[in-house]
């Protein structure tokens, strides 16, 4: 590409931003390549199937990896259709919650963006937690598999602090300058496929006969050992892809970094779900041919995928495999970080998290939100003390993560429909498939959001319960509380996206804004001219 043509890419973009009330403030280092690669890498695929696993095998075994995935991969594409074509209309680093306010009627749009906007938040965090913590239990694995007869077992503490110390790394990569992150994108990008290729090819051909499973067992032996109904264990054993395939508004918070973002975006969501789906399916179809027939066994491991391998490849094999295993789910834990960070960054900009005074600040060196960084860090840290509280506890920051980005996910797609706006797609456009693929999405999420409250097994205690409702519950709450709290609540000066250029979509650095861009950018946020007024007021 021309410098002049990339010139012309970048001055159209930051127009483009301008239009929607905001300054260009991140190096546009981030090619569509790129943005592809931040949500495909977060995604992870093998391990991120490694981390989940224990949800889809007790709760159906091979038929619920294979079909189980299958079905949750076309309903999640449904959702990131739905999710990209707004990307496309409005791409900025609030996304979820600048979408929510735009496209909302006034008498709801504040309270929307702001519920919105921690939903986001907090999914964001526990994703970064949950990503680490496999990562975490990855590591202790390979020693279990590393001594001598698996007689290592990680206690609580060394779980914690080896995620500590994986977080701890995030945080200092993911300060870095906005440059070396991109590139850093295009190899995890490479690893990731690479990986699951060669478990794809290998696995089966590296299978001992006694662990190679029929296709009846592989395909049609619904195993059940949680006690739930079969039809409702199905449904559950949709976390382990849903987690997966999650967390694609990642290039959307990086949509400020992007180059011809209106387009990288939407497409690096839709085409990461996509590839995501078909090399995951063929994942968990290797996997239920090549795992052998004790369930209750791989169930009861530390690691059922890595007792998998351990079965098929040998100890040696194992550890050489489990290592690049490992180093990619590393890699999607730093990915993970600077999307919430950006994410964290854009709704400090709004003033609308706590200490935003201090969140809101680039660094001057790497020109990058170092402050943020450490925020999702720390909260990160904070989830991961649910270690201490049981297996069953911080198993739930998976499902936390899900349940959380769905609501932020439902609520900006539901008011496209529902609010009192005049929305116009950009580029990416689905036409008259806009509504039903919309209608589906929110269904989709409404319903696994409320399954995924649910135990474990229908017989629990305390020490078993599904602390996803304590969790996320606890947090919109106390949002909640702080929104309506008497006179220094955000109910009495949240007035959501806040502006900071005083010309929009008039003129970025000389340039004027492309006409087409005007008519789209005015029709997705009928509050600019509000956002306009409240910048020049604080002024």
């Amino acid at each position: 590409m021309s410098k002049t043509r990339k010139q012309d890419i970048q001055h159209a973009d930051e127009a483009l931003l301008a239009s929607l009330g905001y300054k260009q403030e991140f190096k546009r280092a981030f090619t569509p390549l790129e943005v592809f690669g931040i949500a495909f890498s977060i995604i992870g695929l093998l391990p991120s199937i490694a981390s989940v696993l224990f949800y889809a095998i007790p709760n159906g075994g091979g038929p619920a990896m294979v079909w189980g995935w299958a079905v949750a991969s076309i309903f999640i594409l449904i959702v990131g259709l739905a999710m990209a074509e707004l990307a496309s209309a409005a791409p900025t680093s609030g996304g979820l919650y600048f979408w929510t306010f735009s496209l909302s009627s006034p008498r709801w749009r504040n309270l929307l963006c702001w519920i919105v906007g921690y939903a986001n938040t907090i999914g964001a965090v526990s994703a970064v937690a949950s990503i680490d913590w496999g990562c975490a239990v990855q590591i202790m694995a390979a020693a279990n598999i590393g001594s001598a007869d698996g007689a290592f077992e990680a206690t609580s503490a060394q779980l914690y602090g080896t995620y500590a110390a994986i977080i701890l790394t995030h945080t200092l990569l993911c300060c870095l300058g906005t440059t070396v992150l991109a590139r850093l994108q295009t190899i995890y990008v490479g690893l990731n496929v690479l990986l699951c290729l060669a478990v794809i090819i290998a696995l089966p051909a590296a299978t001992p006969s006694e662990f190679m499973n029929t296709a009846s067992f592989a395909l049609g032996d619904f195993t059940n050992l949680n006690g739930w109904p079969n039809g409702y264990a199905f449904i559950m054993s949709f976390l382990a892809p849903l987690w997966t395939i999650c967390s694609f508004d990642s290039s959307v918070h990086i949509s400020e970094e992007a180059a011809n973002a209106a387009t990288a975006v939407p497409w690096a969501i839709v085409g990461a779900i996509s590839i995501a789906g078909i090399l995951g399916w063929a994942i968990n179809m290797s996997l239920a041919f090549c795992m052998g027939t004790d369930l209750e066994a791989l169930y009861g491991s530390a690691q059922p995928m890595a007792a998998i391998f351990n079965n098929s490849f040998g100890h040696k094999g194992t550890l050489t495999l489990w290592a690049f295993v490992v180093l990619v789910q590393y890699m999607m834990g730093s990915s993970m970080l600077l999307a919430a960070s950006r994410q964290s960054y854009a709704f400090s900009r709004d003033s609308a998290l706590p200490f935003s005074f201090w969140l809101y600040r680039m660094n001057g060196y790497t020109g990058t939100p170092v402050n943020t960084v450490v925020f999702v860090a720390f909260g990160a840290l904070l989830l991961g003390l649910l270690a201490f509280a049981g297996t069953v506890a911080i198993d739930a920051v998976f499902a936390i993560s899900v349940t959380a980005l769905y609501i932020a996910y439902a609520i900006p797609i539901s008011a496209r429909w529902l609010g009192d706006n005049d929305f116009k797609s950009g580029p990416f456009n689905l036409g008259f498939m806009s509504l039903p693929i919309s209608v589906t999405a929110v269904l989709f999420m409404l319903f696994l959001g409320i399954v995924f409250l649910f135990p474990t097994t229908p017989q629990t205690d305390v020490s078993d319960m599904n602390y996803t409702v304590v969790v996320l519950g606890g947090v919109l709450f106390l949002s909640l509380v702080w929104y309506y709290f008497p006179k220094y609540g955000g109910v009495h000066w949240f007035t959501g996206p806040i502006a900071n250029i005083d010309k929009m979509g008039i003129e970025v650095k000389g340039l004027e804004l492309p006409p087409q861009n005007q008519v789209k950018n005015d029709s997705i946020s009928p509050s600019l001219e509000k956002m306009s007024k409240t910048s020049a007021e604080d002024a």
